[in-house]
């Protein structure tokens, strides 16, 4: 089992079981049904027991055990439905009741696909998509991919997919959708900020290889530093990105997360570290019952005191929001930008078998002061838009601004 914070992974540790004994009950309570009889007789089945975990479930099992066989014998192609097939749609039915779009099951061939996504290196277009106002949207295209290039946005709304509508659309069949081989074409109907009518986008699906961190001085030795995702190797690169801005002299630095979707819980407080003392809070995970995990930046702040301004944008989430929020609360960096996204819900992926997958919300994240990032998001201390006009005449505004504010510190 790991924890996820949105479609993005924690190593950090592993948590309670779940997912098992829905294959235990089928095999357990399908002996006891009358297989011969076509029309099967109703009764209940309380009480039921899985023999593996002693788990007991109070729920009346009956009308499953019901729709089962009278798919097994009067469905017309009842011959061409794999048992297995039936279990999974079983198991994503069960969780998509929950009706949050951040839980799912995973067929085996669904999970293979996202340990390929997490891992940095898979097929599509490029953009990390959820949910937001129950609208699928993007909330960021990654640099230099297909999607970026085609010129979908931060913020687009998804209307339609390849001609399928996206109303009441999971972002688990919405990613089945955009996902498919490479050099093919997905269309995307858009609504965009700004625009009247919807837009029309085609992007040809490609590898994706995910950019992790870049660098570059600016006039006044300010240091750039933009990385795109929190993935497992980032909290190094980002390491070494501000080691050798320091030694080329760097007397301030922006931290850039526009665009950057979140990842890795563990690389978001390493990267903290970087910045403040360690044992300091960098976020609080608090579940249904109110318990709080704590996480405590750690490591040597190598650019401790450095003046320090931070990007976001509505593309930003999950762990950039958790980064963002612990250098505001701790230090008083300052963010400059827009809205981020306000994603800050935990998921917890548990294996199961068969090679299937569960991923479930299970908390939530809380900010060292006390905000909750889901659907909140950061409010930036100074607000700057970044339009179209100026992507056009290539001017960044909100840079500018960040890297005015650092400097302004530089004693």
């Amino acid at each position: 089992m790991m924890r996820l914070m949105e479609q993005s992974l924690s190593k950090r540790r592993y948590a309670a079981y779940f997912g098992i004994p829905l294959a235990c009950v089928l095999i357990a309570g399908y002996t006891g049904y009358d297989l011969g009889t076509r029309y099967p007789r109703t009764f209940e089945v309380k009480g039921l027991e899985n023999a593996e975990t002693g788990i007991t479930s109070k729920e009346d099992f009956a009308i499953f055990w019901e729709a089962w066989q009278m798919i097994q014998n009067s469905y017309l192609r009842a011959g061409e439905v794999k048992s297995g097939d039936m279990i999974y749609g079983a198991a994503t039915g069960l969780v998509a009741s929950l009706d949050d779009p951040y839980s799912v099951f995973m067929d085996p061939e669904e999970a293979k696909r996202f340990g390929e996504d997490i891992n940095g290196n898979f097929g599509g277009i490029g953009a990390e998509i959820g949910l937001k106002n129950e609208q699928v949207v993007i909330i960021a295209p990654l640099k230099d991919s297909p999607a970026e290039k085609s010129g979908l946005r931060s913020g687009d709304k998804i209307y339609e997919i390849n001609a399928s509508s996206t109303v009441g659309m999971s972002i688990n069949d919405a990613v089945k959708k955009i996902r498919g081989p490479k050099g093919t074409g997905v269309t995307f109907l858009i609504g965009r900020t700004g625009h009247e009518k919807p837009l029309t986008i085609k992007v040809v699906r490609d590898t994706i290889k995910i950019p992790v961190v870049e660098w570059a001085m600016k006039e006044g030795n300010i240091a750039h530093v933009q990385f795109y995702t929190f993935s497992e190797d980032s909290s190094g690169l980002v390491r070494t990105a501000v080691q050798e801005a320091q030694a080329a002299g760097a007397k301030g630095i922006v931290l850039d997360m526009r665009n950057n979707p979140g990842g890795y819980l563990d690389a978001a407080v390493t990267i903290a570290g970087y910045f403040m003392d360690a044992g300091q809070t960098v976020v609080f995970e608090e579940f249904r019952n109110g318990k709080r995990d704590t996480f405590l930046s750690r490591g040597t702040p190598i650019a401790k005191g450095i003046p320090l301004a931070i990007l976001l944008n509505g593309g930003s989430a999950s762990a950039s929001e958790i980064l963002a929020g612990a250098l505001k609360d701790n230090l008083g960096t300052q963010i400059v930008g827009e809205k981020s996204f306000g994603k800050g819900t935990v998921q917890e992926l548990t294996e199961l078998r068969g090679g299937a997958e569960i991923k479930l919300t299970i908390a939530h994240w809380i900010l060292p002061k006390g905000t909750q990032i889901d659907k909140n998001g950061i409010e930036p201390d100074v607000a700057v838009k970044y339009t179209e006009t100026d992507r056009e005449k290539k001017r960044d505004p909100q840079l500018d601004k960040a890297l005015e504010l650092v400097k302004a510190k530089i004693k």
